[in-house]
Formats: C-alpha cells, structure tokens, sequence
C-alpha cells in the first residue's frame, strides 16, 4: 500500500472511531440483539459509505455545497429522522441481555435500513467525503478506479471498527444485563436528539 493509501486509511480510522450516530446504533444493537444480528445494523452503515462515495465521486457533494434548496431538503430529512431514532431509544422498554433476544427478520431489516438511513440523510456525509476524497485522488488518472479503492478501504475500516462497538456492547450487556440496555438506550437516545439539534443548525458553507 502506497503511502497516500496509509495516510488515507489513517484518516478514515480516526473518523470511524469516534462516537458518531452509526458506532452509537452498533453498541446499542450489539448490548440489544448480539453481535451476530447487530451485524445487519453494521451492513447498513457499510452500505451506506459505498452509496456516499459513489454520490460524491459523481458530484452530489458538489451539488449539495452549492445548491441551498437540496441542502436544506437532505438537511431537514436527516433532522427528522435523526430525532426519531432518538425518540425511539428514549420510549424504548429493556430488553432481556443480548444473548436471550430473538431478532425476526423484520428486526433485522430494520436494524439494517436505521444504520442505512441514519448515514445517507445527513448532509455533513456527503459533504465530508467531498472535502476529504479529492486530496487522495490523482486527476491524471482514470479517477473511478482511485474513487473505488477509497471506497473499499474505507468501508473495511468501518465495518472492523463497528464489530469492535458491537462488540463492546454484547460483552457490556452480558456483564451488566438489561438494566444497563435501557440506560444506554436513554443515553443513545438523548444524543441522537442532540446531533438532530445540531444538525438543525448546520448552514451551508458560504449561505
């Protein structure tokens, strides 16, 4: 691997491994369901990094810096959607520990379509990997090829990155039981409130 490719997987760590929405939904699934069906939820968010790239690598993230009313639209979409998944965790009753939870596989479509959508309605995606992925890519060369690459290194990042969330919180889970899932559900749902507010706020750069 090239040193650009090194330096470009060093910043995708360091971006994954903060506490961010999709990490946040991983430990909750993980403290909730096991690490086995917390893995829909992280199939969700690994999706939802190769459909981000691919809409930057095709100029959404362009678009969206530039254009007020698609901003506001994705902005607002990801406000309302990141205050229900808030409001969800907050009324959400405990759950017995992780290993004892049965997931129908309407959960687990669920699980998968929350870490998917949390991830393509927020703005501040699409504009990230459009300040961050052109310094990584040469335009002397066919770009696809580069902008595929990025895609994959950054996707097995966090895909590593969210197992070890999920991880974290099947072993928390099993060590505390299901009192400790309802406060981190309370917990998760009081930030997912907090990130929608701040969302809420974000204005275009140069509006």
């Amino acid at each position: 691997m090239s040193l650009t490719l090194l330096t470009f997987a060093l910043a995708a760590l360091l971006t994954v491994a903060m506490p961010g929405p999709t990490s946040l939904l991983a430990f909750s699934n993980g403290a909730r369901h096991g690490l086995r069906d917390a893995g829909f939820g992280i199939a969700g968010a690994v999706l939802s990094d190769l459909v981000l790239i691919a809409a930057v690598s095709a100029g959404l993230g362009v678009l969206l810096s530039t254009s007020q009313p698609l901003f506001s639209a994705v902005k607002w979409l990801g406000v309302a959607y990141l205050a229900y998944i808030g409001l969800r965790l907050l009324l959400s009753k405990a759950a017995p520990a992780a290993t004892a939870t049965i997931v129908h596989v309407t959960e687990r479509r669920r699980l998968f379509s929350r870490s998917f959508l949390v991830a393509v309605t927020n703005p501040k995606g699409y504009l990230f990997f459009t300040a961050l992925l052109p310094q990584f890519i040469d335009p002397t060369t066919p770009v696809l090829p580069q902008y595929l690459l990025l895609a994959v290194i950054f996707s097995l990042i966090d895909l590593v990155v969210l197992l070890a969330y999920a991880a974290a919180g099947k072993r928390c889970a099993g060590r505390f039981g299901s009192k400790l899932i309802a406060r981190m559900d309370r917990l998760c749902g009081g930030v997912f409130l907090a990130l929608a507010g701040g969302l809420a706020m974000l204005r275009r750069a140069g509006a």
